[in-house]
């Protein structure tokens, strides 16, 4: 960071003292600060003293501009427009580059009169291989080619030549003549440099949130760690480092896994209840099929568990309440009189209750989305109220209960939201015999593990 503010400390003062290039029409250019003008002079302050220029001299005022170097070898050209300890914006011919300020090697300043000279030195090497090149064809044509390639040896030499800015850089279409430039990639604005920084960075993050004794405890390979860390590393490459970042935050903040051995969950679900009741035994219903009294239920649990010798089995005691909706059917009973009633109809409604033990197995716990089987066995107690025309009475059963079914869960801060299948079994028996063993619980659930 020391580095970083040295730089942009540099950059203010250069930028606060910098001088505008004058370019004249004789090809001369002046460095220097404009301290004021009009329409027929311009006036400068330079190194030599003050200058007055006529206005009909200047060909144009060319801004301060310079070439940033970054990491990985690739540069860019453009004026700076703002820049802080975290970035630099730079306008480039392409539009306004953002680049981070770790990702910068160093910059350098744009020397006009030096960039013209090596331009010149550019166009004047092509044209001496263009004469070269002519004279060639026509020793060819002539027969003479040991002559003209004795005539054109000093030529060859001096075109061989390298020509440099020595520091200067040129904006022009020839640029890529003069400096042998490797340009970033660009998306969005942002210059990409992930590819140098990025693989060193994600084994690190890899290795910290699992060491070689964690991963043999849980049992993953190491061919499983290196595929982990290249999927990442491809990732990043295509520019969602930040996210992964992101990520990584966000599971460094919540609780660590082997470091919780208890949670507490409470869920919100629907549960069908394919419910027969047999009340033949009543009068006026001898003789009848048993009535549909079930339908979807909503269903609500809680439950507490435990760490089983600290892997991913959990074990604890369950509490679930789901009510029965409400039904009607047409009521029998010989005792009903026309006049007694104008409700002839039984209504039934009622609730059950389920304690179980349940225990859930995670199959990956490390993972931001976690997928789990659960299982559970416990007992029923379901309350049936009956209410006739004449005659309210509950009917009562009670049953052992089963149940089995899987789960995805992820983690939001220090809470686990999961989406949870399971399908219950209940024999029932007595009045209610006839109804079916299976029935389906689909519920969400939040956890807290401590």
């Amino acid at each position: 960071m020391k580095k970083y503010s040295l730089l942009i400390a540099c950059l203010i003062i250069a930028l606060a003292v910098s001088a505008e290039t004058i370019k004249l029409k004789d090809g001369t250019f002046i460095n220097g600060s404009i301290t004021s003008q009009t329409e027929y002079t311009l006036n400068l302050t330079t190194s030599y003293g003050p200058v007055v220029l006529n206005q009909r001299e200047v060909e144009a005022i060319l801004p301060d501009k310079h070439r940033i170097h970054l990491k990985g070898g690739t540069e860019l050209v453009g004026v700076i427009t703002d820049l802080d300890e975290f970035n630099l914006k730079l306008q480039t011919d392409n539009g306004i580059v953002n680049i981070d300020m770790p990702q910068i090697l160093s910059i350098e300043a744009y020397d006009y009169e030096q960039g013209d000279a090596a331009q010149k030195t550019i166009a004047q090497r092509q044209a001496q291989q263009e004469a070269q090149a002519a004279a060639l064809a026509a020793a060819a044509a002539a027969g003479t080619g040991a002559a003209v390639t004795a005539t054109t040896a000093g030529t060859t030499q001096t075109a061989a030549a390298p020509a440099t800015a020595a520091g200067g850089l040129t904006f022009d279409a020839d640029i890529e003549k003069v400096f042998d430039t490797k340009k970033p990639d660009i998306v969005n604005g942002q210059v990409q440099t992930v590819k140098e920084v990025s693989a060193a960075d994600i084994r690190a993050q890899r290795a910290a949130a699992m060491t070689d004794e964690e991963a043999f405890l849980k049992g993953v390979s190491p061919q499983e760690r290196e595929a982990a860390i290249a999927q990442t590393a491809e990732a990043a490459r295509s520019g969602k480092l930040d996210k992964i970042k992101q990520a990584e935050a966000e599971k460094a903040k919540r609780p660590k896994e082997n470091a919780t051995n208890k949670m507490f969950a409470i869920s919100v679900g629907a549960q069908t209840n394919n419910l027969k009741y047999d009340n033949s035994d009543r009068p006026g219903f001898a003789g009848k099929s048993p009535y549909d009294v079930g339908g979807t239920s909503v269903r609500a649990e809680a439950e507490f568990l435990w760490r089983i010798k600290d892997g991913n089995f959990w074990l604890g005691p369950s509490l679930a309440i789901a009510n029965i909706a409400k039904s009607s059917f047409h009521d029998e009973d010989p005792a009903i009189e026309p006049s007694y009633t104008d409700d002839e109809d039984v209504s039934t409604s009622g609730q059950m209750f389920d304690l179980a033990v349940k225990g859930v197995y995670y199959f990956n716990p490390q993972n931001l989305y976690t997928v789990y089987a659960t299982a559970s066995a416990g007992y029923r107690m379901l309350t049936l109220n009956y209410h006739g025309a004449i005659k309210a009475d509950s009917v009562k059963t009670n049953t052992f209960i089963g149940a089995a079914g899987v789960g995805v869960q992820r983690y939001f801060d220090d809470v686990l939201i999961a989406i949870e299948v399971r399908e219950l079994f209940s024999p029932y028996s007595g009045d209610f015999k006839d109804s079916s063993v299976a029935n389906t619980v689909a519920s969400v659930s939040f956890s807290w593990k401590f």
